[in-house]
């Protein structure tokens, strides 16, 4: 039997099915059932039936949940992303097509086991960041919260459907913040990943170079999951891009002890208006501080600048591109706002797009520059809420607002995590983002986690916080490596280039542990020495600590010649890192220099000798 008031996070479905308490097919059936209740927020398109759902369901008989990974879990797709033999809308009723092939992304979710619910309501053509932009039958989707105030989009029903407890997650799309905002004010986690790690084969562009597919869910490790299961690289796509291992489930769970998180300047927050908003930013940024973040205030104005480009400058041009057969055969069965936006794709000109291109490059270089000495920036999802009836009323201008903190993200080729933060003065929640350069998102999720213990905010509209049971063992991910070094790769030494020139920065000068030999070898020219471990006779020998960029650890360790190598070494701290190690038989012949406990005293004694 299901409990009273089920919330199913992927691991509340998992272990219900483990344990026996209910079946697929029960789960799905009370999901239909309860999905009835909230007609009045118009969150679906498309929503399946049980006998639509019988041939995924049936799939599930031959396997279980420790074979599939999303075994049995109820998932939404956003109206512009195919499943086969399901109508794809992308909410424009002349549009409508029957899909007759799944997109790349959902198979990967199928073949995981996951099972679609349905297909959900959006802003028409995703242009739009409020769910209003929906027309009849199905009309603007509303709030989990309340249904008088915007459900935020264009990923809407996505949104809502994973905060009412109608699935586990949901897919949305993501060029401008669609799949953020909708989650800011649903008060569920919104992940963007980076372009090209999931696939947009059989989802309908918006930007086709910007647009990525995005998640929405109850919790950081229903999210990551998800993340683990798609980013797949898709051949048949053209601008998909390969998740690097780095990226992978393997390293999620281990967040960074003291991140250096950037937040803006005050001077350029907004808020529109909001006071409570403003107030929960700063609590935001307090939390961070006080699980170890070292905050720092940035300049974000390039990147603001960068976010008037998506839709002022020439990429609006694009969103024309993808219904362009629809705008010029029958303009009317566009939505009337939508239409007015594509439309100023005729005023663009080939001389505006690389006149943009060129101001867009430039602000790329700032936001390699500024995570080049931030790790994460911090900011506010969105500024606010709105009502249903205001963005009626002023359904451009109050639209803009909603992406001030968003636009910018695709055009510099970020990722992003939209986090629950609390709740504003009318009881619509409150979420701060978080920021990273492209394949991070395991980093973000990562350090959500902490965040997500801290708050111990509901699920969405629910009234249950998330308790994580399992243990992430995550493997280091850092992108410097610790290299000790004892002779020739000492600062000012002869081969010290090789560190330097790699980009890697001096640590610290420290010794190794009372544990080691030291051995000045034959040969040259250049002259290196050999350290040996001897925990019987040793002695502590000055080395210099080097971070080098994980990048570079590979070429620099193919250099060493033999007999050297690189292994572990004991500090005088009792910690271990990398550095140069020696083959025992080389010593034979070798001068023992043990007693100077320095490569630099060793040289300043062979000059003396000359």
């Amino acid at each position: 039997m299901i409990p009273e008031k089920f919330i199913p996070h992927i691991e509340a479905v998992t272990e219900g099915y483990r344990q026996g308490t209910f079946t697929p097919r029960e789960l799905f059936a009370y999901l239909l059932d309860k999905a009835d209740g909230f007609e009045d927020r118009n969150i679906w398109i498309t929503r399946l039936s049980m006998e639509s759902l019988e041939p995924y369901l049936a799939r599930l008989d031959a396997s279980s949940p420790e074979e599939l990974p999303l075994y049995g879990v109820p998932f939404a797709v956003k109206d512009n992303i195919d499943i086969a033999g399901v109508e794809t809308t992308a909410a424009c009723p002349g549009f409508a097509y029957v899909a007759q092939e799944t997109a790349f992304l959902v198979r990967q979710l199928l073949d995981a086991g996951a099972i679609p619910v349905g297909k959900t309501n959006m802003d028409q053509f995703a242009t739009g960041l409020v769910g209003t932009r929906s027309p009849e039958p199905w009309g603007p989707c509303r709030n989990a919260f309340d249904p008088e105030v915007i459900s935020g989009g264009s990923s809407a029903g996505s949104a809502v459907a994973v905060a009412l407890g109608l699935v586990s997650f949901a897919l949305g799309t993501d060029t401008a913040g669609s799949g953020r905002v909708p989650a800011m004010l649903n008060n569920i986690y919104g992940l963007k990943p980076s372009r090209g790690v999931f696939s947009m084969s059989g989802v309908l562009p918006a930007c086709r170079t910007l647009d990525c597919p995005s998640v929405f869910a109850l919790c950081v490790a229903d999210a990551e999951k998800v993340f683990s299961v798609a980013a797949v690289k898709d051949p048949g796509d053209a601008y998909a891009r390969a998740n690097p291992f780095s990226n992978t489930s393997r390293f999620f769970g281990e967040p960074l002890n003291s991140p250096i998180i950037g937040v803006p300047r005050a001077s350029q927050l907004e808020f529109f208006g909001d006071e409570s908003a403003a107030q929960l930013f700063h609590k935001a940024i307090e939390d961070w501080r006080s699980l170890g973040a070292e905050i720092v205030k940035v300049d974000i104005e390039p990147l603001l600048l960068a976010a008037k480009l998506l839709y002022e400058g020439p990429w609006v041009a694009e969103r024309y591109a993808a219904i362009e057969s629809l705008l010029t055969t029958q303009p009317d069965a566009v939505h009337e706002v939508v239409r007015g936006i594509v439309e100023t794709a005729a005023d663009k000109s080939a001389l505006a797009a690389f006149k943009a291109e060129y101001a867009l490059q430039e602000y790329r270089a700032y936001a390699e520059r500024l995570f080049g000495e931030i790790d994460f920036l911090l900011s506010p999802t969105a500024p606010r809420s709105y009502l249903i009836a205001e963005l009626l009323e002023d359904p451009v201008q109050l639209n803009s607002n909603m992406g001030f903190y968003t636009n910018y993200m695709n055009l510099l080729d970020l990722c992003g995590l939209a986090i629950p933060a609390g709740f504003m003065s009318n009881g619509i929640p409150f979420g701060v983002t978080l920021v990273a350069p492209r394949f991070k998102e395991a980093s973000l999720l990562s350090q959500a986690l902490g965040w997500e213990h801290k708050q111990q905010l509901p699920m969405g509209a629910s009234l249950e916080t998330y308790s994580n049971k399992t243990d992430f063992a995550a493997v280091s991910n850092r992108e410097d490596i610790a290299v000790a070094v004892c002779g020739a790769h000492l600062e000012g030494m002869p081969l010290n280039w090789q560190l330097s020139e790699r980009g890697a920065k001096l640590i610290s000068a420290t010794s190794t542990s009372e544990n080691y030999r030291f051995y000045a070898l034959p040969g040259g020219p250049v002259k290196r020495p050999g350290l040996i471990r001897d925990e019987q006779h040793g002695c502590s020998i000055h080395v210099e600590v080097w971070s080098l960029p994980a990048k570079e650890f590979g070429s620099f360790v193919a250099a060493i010649p033999f007999p050297l190598g690189i292994g572990k070494l004991e500090l005088e701290d009792g910690s271990w890192v990398s550095g140069f190690v020696c083959e025992g038989m080389a010593i034979e012949g070798a001068e023992d220099i043990s007693a100077l406990g320095s490569w630099r005293k060793y040289i300043d004694e062979l000059q003396s000798r000359i």
